[in-house]
């Protein structure tokens, strides 16, 4: 099954990625894990959320699966840098997971089903290989506003857009991922709906989140696609990348970004 990702694991990217955990991208799950859930975090990255996640379960385990080796020895260093020992990471198609049925607790996904070609069976495969009684969770990207109106930023959401579209991907689908759980298999009553956020609107969160935005639109494989692939021109790149380091240095700018999340229960 071919995979739609629109960038790489550029530092720059990984940059952005390694910002979140468990506490600030799946708060709607750390309620329900016990100490000793055995987990699977799929589209791991850099293992920031995974290596989270771990410390949460010290008598279980978490395995980290990405699809491409490039951010794994990141993710085992941050694991080996903060001590945490119950935690493993490994390559894995989310179509297709190399693993038995009924093995996990907890399967978890952040900001993945969006990048993948077939998100029905990608929640068929994660209901599979948990056990009955555990819990699937995902949270997507559902809408995106800033503050103040920004052309460079603009331009940028609707190159990125229209590159996922175009590679089989689905923007912001955090509104309708509950419908492709029931797609999946899973009962409507073992489904819930929620919606969490991101803000970024301090000195420190604009320089982290625009100024990581605008690195990639200067340095990575998003950047070097889209000219490549016609979505762009070097000179839009260009735009972004001042449009970015323009909300960086305002401080009355403001960027949200809305989530919306599922907790899928099998029964």
């Amino acid at each position: 099954m071919p995979q739609v990702y629109t960038t790489d694991h550029s530092s720059k990217v990984l940059q952005t990625h390694s910002w979140r955990t468990a506490q600030n991208s799946a708060p709607h799950l750390i309620p329900y894990i016990k100490p000793t859930d055995r987990i699977l975090d799929i589209g791991c990255g850099p293992g920031s959320i995974s290596v989270s996640l771990a410390k949460l379960v010290p008598e279980g385990s978490v395995t980290g699966v990405e699809y491409v080796s490039d951010p794994l020895p990141s993710a085992r260093a941050l694991a080996s840098a903060e001590g945490v020992t119950n935690i493993t990471f490994q390559e894995g198609d989310i179509h297709s997971l190399p693993f038995e049925d009924n093995v996990f607790d907890i399967v978890h996904a952040h900001q993945v089903l969006q990048h993948i070609a077939d998100p029905v069976l990608a929640l068929r495969e994660m209901k599979r290989v948990v056990k009955t009684g555990g819990m699937v969770s995902c949270r997507e990207s559902a809408e995106l506003s800033w503050y103040p109106e920004n052309e460079g930023i603009k331009l940028w959401r609707d190159v990125t857009e229209r590159m996922q579209r175009a590679s089989g991907g689905h923007p912001h689908p955090g509104r309708m991922i509950h419908c492709w759980a029931l797609e999946a298999g899973y009962e409507r009553g073992d489904v819930k709906r929620g919606a969490g956020a991101w803000c970024f609107g301090s000195d420190q969160e604009r320089e982290y989140w625009g100024g990581s935005m605008e690195g990639r639109a200067r340095e990575s494989g998003f950047a070097q696609r889209v000219v490549e692939e016609g979505f762009a021109k070097a000179g839009d790149l260009e735009a972004i990348a001042q449009g970015w380091r323009g909300f960086v240095e305002d401080k009355d700018a403001w960027f949200g970004l809305l989530h919306g999340e599922i907790l899928c229960w099998k029964s």
